[in-house]
Parts: C-alpha cells; sequence; structure tokens
C-alpha cells in the first residue's frame, strides 16, 4: 500500500476516535460540574478538560476566562483547535474523501453525513438541544462509523491501518484521562466514600463506558485504586490501555508477517503490551500512578513516531 494511502486511512479512524473521546471528556466535565461545588471546583473541572487534551496553552492565548461556556465552544466548535470535535470530523472527513476508493460507500456516507450535521452546530443548539444529548450524538456517529467499518470494509491492509488508527489514539485519551482525573478526583479524607465522591469517580467510569463493567467485575463501592486497574490492566475492557495494545500489537505483527519485514513499530508495542500484561496494580500505584501514565503517554507518542517512520507515513 502507498503511505499516503496507509496514511490517510490512519489518520481518518484517529480524528474519528478523537472526536469520541473529547466528546467523552466534555461529558464527565459537565457532569461534575452540576454536582455541588464552589467557583473553584467549577473552574478546576474545565481546566482539567484542557489538560487532558493538552489544549491548555492554546487556550490562553485566546484570553478567555475558563468557564463552562468557553471551553465547550473552544474544545467542541472551534474549527482553529486541532483537538476539537469540529476540525476532527472534518479532518476526518477529508481524509475519507481522499480515500474514497479504498473505504466502502457506506463508511463514506456515514462520515459525509456526519460532518453535514456537524457544522450546522452553534453554541446556541447545544444549549436548546442540551450538552448531553450533542456529546451522545457524537459517540454515536463515532460508534456508528467504527461498525460500518467492520462490517463493510474488506480486512486488507487498508483495514489494518484503519483500525490501528482507533486503538492508538483510544489509548492514549485513556491513559490522558486517567491521569489527570486521577488526581482531580483524590478527596479529602472526609469526603471518601460520601455521595459526592460516588458520583465523581461514576461520572469518569461513565465517560470511558465502564461503570457497569466496574460493578460487575468487582461488587464494591466505587475505589480510585480499582478504576486504575480496570482502565490500565484489565483486558476485558475495551477502552483499557491493556486492551488497546492487545489490538495493536496483533495488528502490527499482522503487517510484519505481511510485509516480512522487522518493524520498530511493531517491537516497541511488543515490549508495551508485554508490560500491560504482566503488570500487577499494586506495583503500579506503588511506582507512582503519574509517573507510570506519563510513560505511558511517552510510548504512545514514540510508536505514533515509529509507526509513522516504518511506514513513510508524514511526522
Amino acid at each position: 500500500m502507498l503511505s499516503r494511502a496507509a496514511d490517510s486511512l490512519y489518520w481518518m479512524a484517529r480524528y474519528m476516535e478523537r472526536a469520541e473521546n473529547v466528546a467523552r471528556i466534555l461529558d464527565v466535565c459537565y457532569r461534575m460540574s452540576l454536582l455541588p461545588g464552589d467557583a473553584e471546583d467549577q473552574r478546576t473541572q474545565w481546566e482539567s478538560a484542557l489538560n487532558i487534551s493538552e489544549t491548555d496553552e492554546a487556550f490562553k492565548a485566546t484570553g478567555l476566562e475558563i468557564n463552562a461556556r468557553n471551553v465547550i465552544e473552544f474544545m467542541a466548535l472551534n474549527p482553529d483547535n486541532p483537538s476539537s470535535i469540529h476540525f476532527s470530523i472534518r479532518a476526518a472527513r477529508e481524509n475519507a474523501r481522499a480515500m474514497r476508493v479504498q473505504i466502502t460507500t457506506e463508511m463514506w456516507e456515514a462520515m459525509n453525513s456526519t460532518w453535514l450535521e456537524m457544522k450546522d452546530f452553534t453554541y446556541g443548539r447545544l444549549e436548546t438541544i442540551g450538552f448531553r444529548l450533542f456529546f451522545d450524538w457524537v459517540k454515536e456517529r463515532s460508534h456508528l462509523f467504527r461498525g460500518v467499518t467492520f462490517g463493510t470494509m474488506q480486512r486488507d491492509e487498508a483495514f489494518r491501518f484503519n483500525r490501528l488508527g482507533t486503538f492508538l489514539e483510544r489509548s492514549d485519551c485513556t491513559a490522558r484521562l486517567l491521569d489527570t482525573k486521577y488526581h482531580v478526583l483524590l478527596p479529602t479524607p472526609s469526603d471518601v466514600g460520601g455521595a459526592v465522591d460516588y458520583h465523581q469517580w461514576g461520572a469518569l467510569l461513565r465517560s470511558v463506558s465502564g461503570f457497569q463493567v466496574y460493578r460487575r467485575i468487582y461488587r464494591d463501592v466505587i475505589k480510585p485504586m480499582n478504576v486504575a486497574e480496570l482502565l490500565i490492566l484489565r483486558e476485558d475492557m475495551p477502552r483499557s490501555l491493556h486492551a488497546c495494545f492487545a489490538e495493536i500489537t496483533e495488528i502490527l505483527n499482522g503487517l510484519r508477517a505481511l510485509h516480512h519485514r522487522d518493524y520498530a513499530c511493531a517491537r516497541l508495542a511488543d515490549e508495551v503490551y508485554g508490560r500491560l500484561r504482566y503488570g500487577r496494580i499494586e506495583d503500579i500505584i506503588s511506582y507512582g500512578l503519574h509517573e507510570y501514565l506519563l510513560k505511558a503517554i511517552e510510548a504512545n507518542e514514540a510508536l505514533s513516531l515509529a509507526i509513522a517512520r516504518d511506514f513513510n507515513m508524514p511526522v
């Protein structure tokens, strides 16, 4: 496959997954903003959304106050913010348009209709329909596109690069979300086990569709250590780091076998997957959760660069 085609398919999937992830981040911040708290608590919640997406410096450059309206407009609707939902869906659609020959008609129609609806959203319209309905719409459109892709696309190299983009973007978002929210949500001793504490951790789990999974596995009150284990080490949790790298290594090893080449990116993914497969949450906590997740984010960035080099994609 031409590197240009591989790059477009890879980034088409990454941008669509990014749009969904930003919707999930904004959704959990919005849910938490509805809980009791003072103005500083509200500011911290919305500031965390900017920190997760690494857009805090870009937002500061706008000179706007950190509040619900400004952050939602910036992260959902700003066409010039590379991490916004608007930008991501537009970029995914442009990559899909460039690959009309490689993708199916159903994939193109799902992507194109999503963009046609997205470009008409304004903040006023979001207020009218409700923010959570908008966030759910973004997630549903992402699910639709991913489902159509899985159900109609030939299982060839194009399919592999598309799936690779999805899981690499997902693993990066999960690590960032857990790292930022874990420290924001750590309560004072008097709050542990309280109603606010429960709803905050519940909102975090719902942001990764993990609340029901957590209840089935742990059958206990929501504990930060268990949340960390679920989102890092549980392979049966679809958005966990372990689950994402199980898919990433399978895809890259398949490409390595297909091309009969020992790609550096495949070796790097194997190393990360090995640490996740045999890791223990007690060791991670002892090492330092923030330090561990920071290394995971750095590993994602290194893997992304290695993939670009190995397959001659633009860096």
